[in-house]
């Protein structure tokens, strides 16, 4: 009984409910649309498991998500809401993608100072969204919200500027210096049949065992995870809150920008003019809530996510919309969102039997 109660009281648990759930509805709306989920679901899977370089290309697009995921799982578990990941990863992507463009070092040296540019420039565009809560007491969601356009517009200005802007017009940046990119080596990525192979997989997994050492290891991570669960309490031990706010943002912020980086550098190599927001920000709370906002579970959640969007993108194969990926995610967070729900009657649940 025991057991059953530790199943009930995992988070893995409801967030396979929440998939499977996902998945089922999905299909309902697939065949209201007249197409057979099997079909759809077996073009899906095909398409993340069917070839190697399949794989990889899933390992790429997991990269940039698994680190926005970071980002805002970080937060939550210090009891901030970093809704401003989108603006980070704008501005390290911009900052990565101009310093790829201008600078001409030898690699060992511009690929390091590209991605750490990205992670601070990350880091402080989150620190000005904290100075601003700790100081006049702003909000951060309506501050990150702001700042998020403000990114957004920012990097639509820079990339036509005339010094890296594409030559012969286009909406588009110059390619950044091949000394600057994150790509295996070419003997690599002939054999794995992948271009855009890259190492945003590897900077993603040790960022994220990097973070959970902090979190769980550290007196840092006690002090911030203090400050998230109790504020007043934390302050009544000794704990300085407005600095432990501070350096959560900074490097929840630090995280988004380096996604950033690796999605500019490892794959795009240059950096486009937006007509709207890419989104890679707003899908990392999706990775966070999926990985019940542990940086371990971040991995996973961002692995699953990437293989969603590469897999959807090949959908319109059959004929089905590749909006279906967007259904299936959208359910899932909204079961993992009322996954209390079906705690407490699972519970319920098991008393009765054991009472009986």
């Amino acid at each position: 009984m025991n057991k059953k109660k530790s199943i009930l009281d995992s988070n893995v648990f409801y967030t396979m409910i929440a998939i499977v759930v996902g998945f089922i509805i999905g299909a309902v709306f697939l065949m209201i649309a007249g197409i057979s989920p099997a079909v759809a679901y077996g073009k899906l899977i095909s398409s993340v498991f069917g070839k190697p370089k399949y794989l990889i290309w899933t390992l790429i697009y997991a990269s940039p998500l698994i680190f926005t995921g970071l980002s805002v799982a970080f937060s939550f578990r210090t009891g901030v809401f970093n809704i401003g990941a989108e603006g980070q990863f704008v501005v390290g992507a911009l900052t990565a993608c101009s310093l790829g463009i201008l600078l001409d070092l030898p690699a060992w040296i511009h690929v390091p100072l590209c991605v750490i540019a990205a992670a601070l420039a990350g880091g402080i565009w989150s620190l000005i969204v904290g100075i601003l809560k700790v100081k006049r007491g702003i909000h951060e969601v309506l501050s990150f919200i702001m700042f998020n356009w403000i990114a957004f517009y920012l990097s639509n200005y820079v990339v036509n500027l005339e010094v890296i802007h594409k030559e012969g017009g286009g909406e588009a940046t110059k390619d950044v210096l091949a000394s600057s990119r994150l790509l295996f080596p070419e003997s690599l990525r002939t054999l794995l049949d992948c271009s855009a192979a890259n190492w945003g997989i590897v900077l993603a997994v040790a960022a994220a065992v990097l973070i959970w050492v902090i979190i769980e290891k550290t007196t840092l991570g006690y002090k911030l995870k203090a400050v998230g669960f109790n504020s007043s309490g934390a302050l009544y031990a000794g704990i300085n809150a407005d600095a432990s706010v501070l350096t959560a943002l900074g490097i929840s912020g630090a995280l988004a920008g380096l996604g950033g980086a690796v999605q500019i550098l490892g794959m795009s190599g240059r950096l486009s003019q937006f007509a709207g927001q890419e989104g890679f920000g707003f899908e990392g709370i999706t990775v966070a809530l999926i990985g019940s906002s542990s940086p371990i579970g971040c991995i996973f959640a961002g692995l699953f996510y990437g293989a969603m969007k590469y897999g959807g993108s090949k959908l319109s194969i059959v004929k089905a919309p590749s909006e279906v990926v967007d259904i299936i995610m959208g359910c899932v967070i909204l079961f993992i969102a009322i996954s209390q729900i079906f705690r407490v009657l699972f519970g319920s649940i098991l008393k009765k039997k054991e009472g009986n």
